[in-house]
């Protein structure tokens, strides 16, 4: 009888949440190549299709200042090695991928899923960069690349409408553009600054229902 209960409890919970939108707030660590690791926060919101499948949208934040040693070889090669190569390829980003979302889950337990997810969009980066010419001053540029996303992970209910999750994902994205500089000996240079923000993520969250 008492599982014939928690049976019918199950099921009309799922039917109350598949009219229900839902919304995440992520927090965690992401390790991208072209820059140092550090702190990611996002926003996620969701629409529930059935019991195993969400559909969303997704924002993240990421800052990260670092000197950007792919530069400083370009530099090094060009124009010989010094400190002040160092210098001009300090670099101050702030990243914002903007993600379409599909998750699919799969129940381990009455309270607790494993799911996947993946999204596709576009990513918007905003450097601040050293002048080549003035070092101490700064320089600014928008970046746009193709931004897509693949992860995996576990969630508890933790109550009717919320539930909290741990997940753990891979980014891939590169914007670039080319970065132009004026050599006095040799006239007019230009280089590809590229960001390679692929790498790994891992997050915890907790997600609502409304």
């Amino acid at each position: 009888m008492k599982k014939l209960l928690l049976i019918v409890t199950l099921v009309f919970s799922v039917n109350s949440l598949a009219q229900l939108n839902s919304a995440s707030v992520k927090l965690g660590f992401f390790n991208p190549s072209a820059a140092n690791g550090g702190f990611i926060i996002g926003y996620e919101g969701g629409k529930i299709i059935d019991e195993r499948l969400l559909f969303g949208w997704s924002i993240d934040w990421f800052h990260s200042s670092y000197v950007d040693k792919e530069l400083v070889n370009d530099f090094n090669e060009a124009f010989g090695f010094g400190e002040i190569n160092e210098l001009r390829a300090k670099t101050n980003l702030h990243e914002f991928p903007i993600l379409l979302n599909f998750r699919a889950e799969f129940p381990m337990t009455p309270i607790s899923k494993f799911y996947a997810t993946g999204g596709v969009g576009v990513e918007f980066l905003l450097i601040n960069y050293r002048s080549f010419q003035n070092p101490e001053d700064d320089e600014f540029k928008a970046a746009f690349d193709f931004s897509w996303r693949i992860g995996v992970g576990l969630l508890h209910r933790i109550g009717s409408r919320s539930e909290v999750f741990g997940q753990l994902d891979f980014h891939s994205s590169e914007p670039s553009w080319e970065y132009e500089v004026e050599d006095i000996v040799r006239g007019k240079r230009i280089f590809e600054r590229s960001f390679d923000m692929s790498g790994m993520m891992a997050r915890v969250g907790i997600r609502f229902f409304f």
